[in-house]
């Protein structure tokens, strides 16, 4: 499961997903991505089933 922490960049929230506690290269994004993401999560749901390596 990942580790979710929430920062700021350049005075923006960003929200900060990490598969471990040590990742180096954490996934982070702010809140028009966020949007982005909310209004597409089922295309991106069906993007990862149809893709993902048995």
């Amino acid at each position: 499961m990942a580790i979710v922490e929430f920062g700021e960049f350049k005075g923006n929230k960003m929200i900060i997903l990490k598969r471990t506690p040590d990742d180096q290269y954490p996934f982070q994004f702010g809140v028009s991505k966020a949007k982005l993401v909310v209004e597409h999560i089922e295309d991106i749901r069906k993007f990862v089933e149809e893709n993902q390596k048995p």
